[in-house]
């Protein structure tokens, strides 16, 4: 088993789209507005672990229990649709009871915004195409520059300022909307 650069570097860009921790910045910085520290660290981690877990057992948990991958992606888009109606209309539509930064480094953080839906079946099309240890390389790679984005939110924040925030929030809510509906559109068909 040789590491092929190019299946590496493929595996890594095609993960990197689809989780777009760079998209996802606005979001980041309203949920430590929301529960003053996110754990970066265990964020990563968390969201590395659920990914390379699904890599290797993904298949068998969706066919034990009676999921195929088209619907389990028609349900993350969902998630995805409402995650982008907040960012685009400044509403709230979760509200968890109790935030505190464990609830919110695992969820949303780590799953679904880092392991979501996307990235989940991302990883299981991978999968049929690529090395195993290619596209854990890939991970690797994705998490190290996912904890880098986590860890220097604040300055990207400062260098961004109030305003610029909100027009990338709208503007990402925008594309995180239409990447939901191309997740629904597509595994829809496949559904039916």
């Amino acid at each position: 088993m040789t590491v092929d650069f190019i299946q590496v570097f493929t595996a890594f860009m095609v993960l990197f789209a689809v989780i777009d921790i760079v998209g996802n910045i606005p979001i980041i910085i309203d949920l430590r507005k929301k529960v003053g520290h996110i754990q970066s660290e265990k964020a990563s981690v968390i969201g590395g672990g659920i990914m390379i877990l699904f890599l290797f057992l993904g298949q068998s948990l969706l066919s034990l229990i009676g999921i195929d991958v088209n619907s389990f992606a028609v349900a993350g888009s969902f998630i995805l649709f409402f995650i982008a109606l907040e960012m685009i209309l400044g509403i709230t539509l979760y509200k968890e009871e109790d935030e505190n930064t464990i609830t919110a480094t695992v969820f949303p953080l780590a799953f679904p915004l880092i392991a979501g839906p996307g990235s989940l079946t991302t990883l299981l099309s991978l999968r049929a195409e690529f090395d195993l240890q290619n596209i854990i390389i890939a991970i690797f790679l994705n998490v190290i520059f996912i904890y880098v984005v986590l860890k220097t939110s604040t300055k990207i924040e400062r260098f961004i300022g109030p305003n610029g925030i909100k027009i990338i929030r709208k503007v990402f809510g925008v594309i995180l909307l239409a990447i939901a509906v191309k997740l629904f559109a597509h595994n829809i068909k496949a559904l039916f």
